[in-house]
């Protein structure tokens, strides 16, 4: 059957959040899904065509000032209108780094997916509070959820 794409826009200002993307790439790896392809890119990387090409979209930010990164922000921005028409019910799932609430960051976050017509795949994860090495085990939890999803056909 043909290829699925996840791709992971993954914003990493810092050592823990590049744990995070350390912990979910060690953990697809360990646990490869029949027929899926996963892409990691960080914001600034990422592209219209990233999108266009992606089967399911795992979004990675940091709370900064009670909203989601700047850089974040930035893709959603120059991806909004290009993607739109092509890509409604494009299931998503995020998780926030958020020092004290996330809430912020998860509005404006749940505005722009449902602007954009994509479908939650899972409930967005907010990874609240003191740094725990339970987020790593959390957001590769998330990663190969939807990694299962795409090889079953269920997303």
């Amino acid at each position: 059957h043909a290829m699925k794409n996840l791709l992971i826009v993954a914003h990493c200002p810092s050592d823990n959040t590049k744990q995070l993307v350390h912990a979910m790439d060690t953990a697809i790896q360990s646990n490869p899904m029949d027929g899926v392809i996963v892409v990691v890119k960080s914001p600034l990387q990422a592209t219209v065509a990233d999108v266009l090409q992606a089967d399911a979209i795992l979004i990675g930010t940091t709370e900064n000032f009670g909203y989601m990164a700047g850089l974040t922000k930035d893709f959603f921005e120059r991806i909004f209108y290009p993607v739109l028409e092509q890509k409604q019910g494009l299931p998503v799932a995020c998780y926030i780094r958020a020092g004290l609430d996330g809430t912020g960051t998860q509005g404006s976050i749940e505005r722009i997916v449902t602007g954009l017509r994509w479908r939650w795949a899972q409930p967005p994860l907010v990874l609240k509070g003191d740094w725990s090495e339970e987020f790593c085990e959390q957001v590769s939890e998330l990663a190969l959820t939807l990694c299962a999803g795409l090889s079953l056909n269920m997303l």
